[in-house]
């Protein structure tokens, strides 16, 4: 291996870690808001249509990913591998960010036309997204090589996350009812903008190394990574457990506002409470859980938080007001928190037992395999909404139907319960050896 590999600066968890940020501040708003912002304000579209956007969009995904994952891993410039994805497609993902919140007055008057511009703009928005995190995802287990390093700069990471969150999905509400959602999409959108660059020059891909090892090895291939993918059980049991997990967690900030107005009773105001309560324990939780996880096995903290968001789930759906329901939903913060400390890191070792295994660089192509199964969510999200339409009649916010309590809490509590369940019994089938983690840190 050429010396001075050695040399190369080494990057800042922090650095990297930040990055998190501005990845999350568009896409949380984007996903979390477009039902209530196009389905429950505005009525454009209703929830059957909903549904079949996110089921449409869910598909292309699937595809997407292991695309843009293969292409950044035959990515040769001096700049690095994922370098250029991330300076190119940041600001895409960004102006159709922009472009979804701000549709042109003269298309909002056409009902069809309103239908295919946000269906296409959800579209084009997600697949940047996916450009951005199969990039962003891929430089992880490169530049953090041990489970001691992955860890520590995961909870950067993740607190980052959840800061992020704190801002697009907490305090989005009463952003949004203060300046309206176009404007406030410009204001994510700048900072994320300048938040991702500032990660993007700031993280140093061992270049020299990269092309070592590939010219001594087997070149990354899209067909033989998803063969490979597909005969390792781990890959299957981790997939559908991130999945089901996916689905609920996203369900949980898109069926609040539902739950807030129509099963609660409050203001859409107290959607930024509720949300920020389940946040807010969630920062801290990472902290303590980051503690643990250094003397605890990190699947068995995997596993707890399924349980604990599992359980919150159930007297959720019989709380009978805020009171109620804001105890409930801080426990589940701490679930959340779990989850978040530990996803990343065990998809890592799923990609260091690939390399042990085959001896091919593809972090790119795993990263975005491995994000296929999450992004799966979209079609339980889906079958959400359009249960909300068929079978309680919910329709918009101007005909929310004849039970739109019972819709909501079925929303929020019922598919998120279920999800979660099977998650947990998922990830009772996973376990490593850490044979490859102690060569790892040993090596």
């Amino acid at each position: 291996m050429p010396e001075n590999t050695l040399a190369k600066k080494r990057t800042s968890p922090f650095r990297y870690g930040i990055g998190m940020f501005g990845t999350s501040i568009p896409i949380n708003m984007f996903k979390s808001f477009a039902a209530a912002f196009y389905v429950k304000d505005l009525g454009l579209i209703d929830t059957n249509q909903m549904a079949k956007i996110i089921f449409i969009y869910t598909f292309i995904d699937a595809i997407d990913n292991p695309v843009y994952g293969f292409l950044s891993d035959r990515t040769k410039t001096k700049w690095g591998k994922r370098r250029p994805w991330l300076v190119i497609g940041t600001p895409l993902l960004i102006l159709s960010f922009i472009l979804f919140y701000n549709m042109p007055e003269g298309i909002r008057s056409n009902s069809a036309a309103a239908y295919i511009y946000i269906l296409l703009m959800y579209i084009l928005t997600g697949t940047l997204d996916s450009l951005i995190n199969a990039n962003y995802g891929a430089l992880f287990p490169t530049l953090f090589k041990t489970d001691g390093e992955r860890a520590s700069t995961n909870a950067i990471r993740q607190v980052c996350q959840l800061v992020a969150m704190v801002i697009s999905i907490v305090l989005t509400p009463m952003v949004t009812s203060a300046i309206g959602y176009g404007l406030t999409a410009v204001i994510y959108g700048i900072i994320a903008l300048a938040v991702i660059l500032y990660m993007t020059f700031g993280c140093y891909e061992k270049i020299e190394e990269e092309e070592y090892e590939l010219a001594k090895g087997e070149k990354p291939d899209l067909l033989k990574a998803i063969v490979a993918l597909a005969k390792n059980p781990k890959f299957w049991i981790f997939g559908f457990a991130g999945a089901f997990y996916s689905a609920s967690f996203s369900l949980i900030s898109q069926a609040i506002p539902f739950y807030v107005q129509y099963t609660l009773g409050l203001k859409s105001s107290m959607t930024t409470v509720m949300l920020g309560v389940v946040f807010g324990v969630a920062l801290i939780g990472i902290v303590i859980w980051s503690r643990i996880i250094q003397k605890v096995n990190i699947i068995k903290i995997w596993r707890i938080g399924f349980l604990i968001m599992a359980a919150g789930f159930v007297p959720l759906f019989f709380a009978s007001g805020f009171k109620s329901a804001v105890p409930i939903t801080s426990i589940m913060g701490m679930g959340v928190a779990a989850c978040l400390v530990t996803m990343d890191c065990i998809a890592a070792k799923i990609i260091d037992d690939d390399y042990a295994k085959h001896g091919v660089k593809r972090e790119g192509m795993l990263t975005s395999l491995v994000g296929v199964m999450n992004r799966l969510n979209g079609l339980y999200v889906s079958l959400g909404f359009k249960v909300m339409y068929d079978v309680f009649g919910f329709v918009d916010g101007n005909n929310p139907g004849a039970n739109p309590s019972l819709a909501s809490k079925v929303l929020l509590c019922i598919f998120p319960f279920v999800a979660m369940t099977l998650a947990f019994l998922f990830s009772l089938f996973l376990h490593f050896d850490n044979k490859t983690n102690t060569a790892v840190e040993n090596g």
